[in-house]
């Protein structure tokens, strides 16, 4: 019988949480928001963290079938093309990342053969398209607000989020990068809490919230109903909204995101290196 089994892996530098969800009768597994580790004083990446999750694929004799990125983040670099190199699978994300591409291309002044089309990844998910991890039946599940590509995959009776959700007690994503909207997050929320109110919550990040002494990454439907500190059952659209316009504004820019952003809208690879063969990162002034 399929059995899913899920193995998290927390990157303390990003906030970041990976994730292996794998089917123990077939021995085939998912990845989910993998992370290149990236040293930006020094524009070094290096591959300890995604090393950790190859090392845990090989130990189980796991065969990786999907590389998924629930969005094009912007708080650490995606690991996807090298353990694409290292274990095979495929690199997925949603459709909608052509948005963002289409947004952060200009910004970033990219090279005239980069497309907005989505083609640097090997597949593409619309709302509501069906996959599988071996035996176990999945869902892909346009989530948007935070980004317009934010994806949210339903993998048996669990439900990995990317930036939609926190933990309860922390909240919910951030609406104000470009393409992000509030109240277009509030109606995505609002189908992930439709789901079974057992399934098992997965977040890409936690920030330990105030009173709390250790990163936690898993909740249910049901806890998320009952206790998220800004969209808990009976919380309104409106109230929703307002909240988050007004934190929003109080919000830092994400320590990575200019490095991140470029990278992973290109699925995670680097930009081309330029005519002295070296690869380079481009900071726009006074435009995010």
């Amino acid at each position: 019988m399929p059995s899913l089994e899920i193995e998290a892996f927390f990157d303390e530098n990003t906030n970041t949480v990976s994730y292996i969800a794998y089917d123990l009768h077939t021995c085939t597994a998912a990845v989910i928001d993998p992370v290149l580790d990236y040293d930006a004083a020094a524009g070094r990446t290096s591959h300890a963290s995604a090393d950790a999750l190859i090392t845990f694929l090989k130990s189980k004799s796991l065969k990786l079938e999907w590389i998924l990125e629930t969005h094009v983040h912007a708080d650490h670099l995606s690991a996807a093309p090298y353990l694409k190199q290292q274990c095979g699978g495929r690199i997925a994300i949603g459709e909608c990342v052509k948005t963002v591409q289409e947004t952060f291309a200009p910004i970033f002044g990219a090279e005239a053969a980069f497309k907005p089309d989505g083609s640097q990844f090997d597949h593409l998910f619309a709302d509501g398209d069906a996959f599988s991890i071996g035996e176990i039946a999945a869902k892909a599940m346009h989530t948007p607000g935070h980004t317009p590509a934010c994806m949210t995959y339903v993998i048996g009776d669990t439900a990995f989020v990317g930036d939609t959700l926190f933990m309860p007690d922390y909240g919910t994503a951030r609406c104000d990068f470009p393409g992000g909207d509030a109240d277009i997050l509030y109606s995505s929320i609002q189908k992930i809490l439709s789901l079974p109110a057992k399934t098992r919550i997965f977040t890409c990040h936690d920030y330990k919230a105030e009173g709390r002494d250790h990163f936690a990454w898993e909740s249910t439907v049901a806890e998320q109903k009952a206790s998220n500190i800004h969209i808990h059952e009976g919380a309104s659209r409106e109230e929703f909204t307002s909240m988050r316009l007004s934190r929003d504004k109080q919000l830092s820019v994400p320590a990575l995101i200019i490095p991140s952003v470029q990278v992973n809208m290109r699925g995670g690879e680097l930009p081309p290196a330029d005519e002295n063969g070296r690869t380079y990162l481009k900071t726009p002034i006074n435009v995010l």
